[in-house]
């Protein structure tokens, strides 16, 4: 018999490991770990037509916000470009959704700004490489459910503080201040109040005009769509392309001082990397000032809570694309592996970490875009402005993008979700509040750390305080006391439902007959049992008559090995009532 069972496994293992090859090594497989293998043979004409249309108007939000964002990471601006580039092209071949478009964003940059404003640009570089490790080792285990621990009140509240933290540190570029502009809201207004003397006259004035440009441009594509008229086909496109008018705008008034007054009353983005990255290995070494910083020393300097950076690109990447896949399906495994791969492939070329964008996403659904393949004319736009515009990025005023970044980050916030959690959750509220809170006075990752935790916390309070229903049936016989169990016991709530027991029988007669309901209840520990059956005893000794209705067998099971004498206390019955009526009668 022994012989049997051994050839039976060995066969079962044989047989579910030549399944898992044959499903590894499958057609199906490998069209959904490459996903441009699915919709290259069915490419046109007309896709072709669409893709380069959308790729163009993404193209022109992608170069001003990549420079934007750099400047809010404290890079140089080409690296902007350069994650915009690398990553364009990895997910064409590995991205499962046509409308994401991937690159920096401004939380991401946000999360980067300290380790470049206090040390190097190479510690961003390593950032991606490392974000980019940890992603694809998550997708390709299937850990993504890791996101799930993270609720809405928690991203709304990291999200909002994220770009009010953003938009502050804009104060000193808006201002043309000097000093720093902080790494956090608290630190960044601060640096305001003190370096507020040294603020500039045309650089605000422009920012302003700025601002006011984007708002007007947005509101002059208003019910407009590529496919109407002329006239407002020019409207739609304009209005999608703001953020690069209103760049090209300020350079233009910048060119046009200088070589009238030759003089810079703005402050100016300044010289720039000319032409395509140098590929390399990631600094695994850096040195700043005089200081050499080995790999294990660049691992300390971003920290355990440098954690966060990558649940960030995955959370905010895989929300954009559940906003615009078909029918909400998304493959979010195959979505991590692109990520993965794109910062890691990246930072071979100098990138920054990079994540799905919701601004240049929404940009390529509302152009049509019909395939991935619209990124390649993204990254093609991208190439030109790297090869032979960067002289002309000399001239970007730092005013202008500091409006640009205030107007997008301004749009982030859900300003509705305070009243509606108001009045649907006083406890998700203020789980909103205590993480804005902690984000914008010590920094982004210890607000959403500090948010889950709290949160954490608030369920293992509520699953130990789980709530009982208490009922006194009236009977000609004597009254009965029916005990109704929640569905899940767990062991935290052992001791304060054994609290619960013992205040419901001081406060009916000895002669009430107490039935405890289990009909509900799916499941509980060792813990509960042995609290439940020591209450049980302590109503025997006092002369209780104690039944317990309805136990699933699995629940029984558990009670009866921690004390055998109680399995004829197990009864069942379609109605609790009758069945306790039955039981006072036999009593």
């Amino acid at each position: 018999m022994t012989l049997l069972n051994e050839y039976q496994n060995s066969t079962s293992l044989r047989k579910r490991f030549k399944n898992y090859t044959k499903n590894t090594c499958s057609t199906k497989l490998l069209k959904k770990r490459l996903p441009i293998i699915k919709w290259l043979p069915k490419y046109s004409i007309p896709f072709f037509i669409q893709d380069i249309i959308a790729g163009i108007t993404v193209g022109l939000t992608a170069i001003p916000q990549g420079i934007a964002y750099a400047v809010v990471a404290g890079l140089s601006p080409e690296y902007g470009l350069y994650a915009s580039l690398t990553s364009g092209f990895v997910y064409i071949i590995f991205g499962s959704c046509k409308d994401v478009t991937v690159g920096p964003t401004a939380i991401v940059s946000a999360l980067v700004a300290k380790y470049v404003a206090g040390y190097s640009s190479d510690f961003a570089i390593l950032a991606a490489f490392l974000s980019g490790v940890l992603i694809l080792l998550m997708g390709i285990f299937n850990l993504g459910f890791l996101v799930e621990f993270i609720s809405m009140p928690v991203i709304k509240g990291f999200t909002i503080a994220g770009a009010l933290q953003i938009a502050s540190s804009q104060l000193k570029s808006f201002f043309a201040l000097a000093g720093s502009s902080g790494n956090y809201f608290a630190e960044s207004v601060y640096n305001f109040a003190i370096n507020i003397k040294t603020a500039r006259l045309w650089d605000p004035i422009l920012a302003t005009v700025t601002i006011i440009m984007l708002i007007l441009l947005q509101k002059l594509g208003v019910g407009c769509k590529r496919t109407d008229g002329l006239l407002k086909q020019i409207r739609w496109f304009t209005s999608l392309g703001r953020n690069a008018v209103v760049v090209i705008i300020g350079m233009c008034v910048a060119y046009v001082i200088k070589i009238t007054t030759d003089s810079e009353p703005l402050a100016l983005v300044g010289e720039i990397g000319n032409g395509l990255p140098n590929i390399g290995l990631p600094p695994f070494n850096t040195i700043v000032g005089n200081e050499t910083y080995l790999f294990s020393d660049m691992l300390q300097v971003l920290g355990p809570q440098s954690i966060v950076l990558p649940l960030v690109i995955i959370l905010e990447s895989v929300a954009i694309s559940k906003a615009f896949a078909e029918g909400g399906k998304v493959d979010a495994t195959q979505e991590m592996i692109a990520l993965g791969l794109c910062n890691i492939i990246g930072s071979f070329a100098r990138s920054m970490p990079i994540t799905g964008s919701f601004t240049r996403t929404a940009l390529n659904y509302a152009s049509g875009v019909q395939t991935q393949a619209g990124g390649v004319t993204k990254c093609l736009l991208i190439i030109v402005a790297l090869t032979f515009l960067t002289s002309t990025f000399y001239y970007i005023p730092k005013a202008s993008l500091a409006g640009l970044i205030i107007v997008a980050m301004f749009s982030m916030i859900d300003y509705e979700i305070f009243p509606k959690l108001w009045k649907a959750s006083k406890r998700e509220f203020f789980l909103l509040l205590i993480t804005i809170i902690v984000c914008l006075c010590a920094g982004l990752e210890y607000g959403i750390v500090t948010g889950v935790v709290t949160e954490a916390l608030m369920l293992l309070f509520n699953r130990s305080r789980p709530v009982i229903g208490v009922h006194t049936l009236k009977h000609d016989t004597g009254d009965i006391t029916l005990i109704s169990l929640p569905e899940v016991i767990s062991y935290c709530a052992a001791e304060h439902l054994r609290r619960l027991l013992f205040k419901v029988s001081l406060k009916f007669d000895i002669n009430c007959v107490t039935v405890i309901d289990g009909t509900n209840l799916r499941s509980m520990d060792s813990t509960v049992a042995t609290n439940i059956l020591s209450v049980i005893e302590d109503y025997q000794k006092r002369g209780r008559c104690v039944w317990l209705l309805n136990f699933n067998c699995n629940v029984q099971k558990l009670c009866t090995v921690i004390n055998g004498n109680i399995a004829d206390k197990f009864v069942s019955a379609p109605n609790a009532l009758d069945l306790a009526v039955a039981f006072h009668k036999r009593v």
